[in-house]
């Protein structure tokens, strides 16, 4: 089945509603933006799906900081894996001492050729470390959340190499398209499932099972 990672969490009720729905990941944000969440929010939410004993994994979220600063974060926060969602190098990748979550953003034109060797070369850097990548659309002065949509025919070249996590602009309307059409890991959901600018429960499970009806639809015969 394809992954689900609810990013932008913000309150325990919204990871366990994501969790309950059949998401893999809540995404929590620790870089500037209107999702950012203190250290003792990022606990709470953390504690709140371990006492549930829920497996869904806590992913932390940070934008070019050092590696020690978010090791430490993990370690306060209960992480179960970190996106560096900047322009971090490879070496601080290799710092990092949980799995990490690289995110990648496309830019109009870009070539999945060349972007497919950079990110080789990157996994080649760091020896066997666990690495995802998730696949964003660039914009301007930000770093993801924007609610863009990423470019699936460079995204669907690059999850047929990698195992990729597909973000940007996804709904419960066309991420079944978006799975049909790219075949990713993980698909990834934060403006997608809200209401307001507030994560909707009943969003998040529409869009869940909008994934589970794509995954249907390619495991049937033709």
């Amino acid at each position: 089945m394809t992954r689900v990672k609810i990013c932008g969490v913000t309150q325990p009720s919204h990871a366990l509603a994501a969790a309950e729905a059949g998401a893999a990941m809540v995404g929590i944000v620790f870089a500037e933006s209107r999702r950012k969440v203190s250290l003792e929010q990022a606990r709470a939410i953390s504690e709140a799906l371990k006492e549930r004993h829920l497996s869904t994994e806590v992913v932390g979220l940070f934008v070019n900081r050092p590696a020690r600063e978010v090791n430490r974060v993990a370690r306060q926060c209960g992480l179960d894996a970190i996106q560096l969602s900047g322009s971090e190098p490879w070496e601080l990748c290799q710092g990092i001492e949980k799995p990490v979550i690289k995110a990648v953003r496309v830019r109009p034109g870009m070539d999945a050729g060349g972007l497919l060797a950079h990110l080789h070369q990157g996994m080649k850097a760091l020896g066997g470390k666990r690495l995802r990548f998730l696949v964003d659309a660039h914009v301007e002065g930000s770093y993801g959340g924007t609610g863009a949509t990423a470019d699936w025919d460079v995204a669907g070249q690059l999850a047929a190499e990698l195992p990729i996590v597909l973000a940007g602009g996804l709904t419960a309307g066309n991420v079944g398209q978006a799975i049909e059409q790219v075949r990713p890991w993980c698909v990834d959901v934060s403006s997608g499932v809200e209401s307001g600018g507030i994560k909707d429960a009943t969003k998040i499970r529409s869009f869940l099972d909008a994934v589970r009806k794509a995954d249907r639809r390619l495991r049937s015969p033709a």
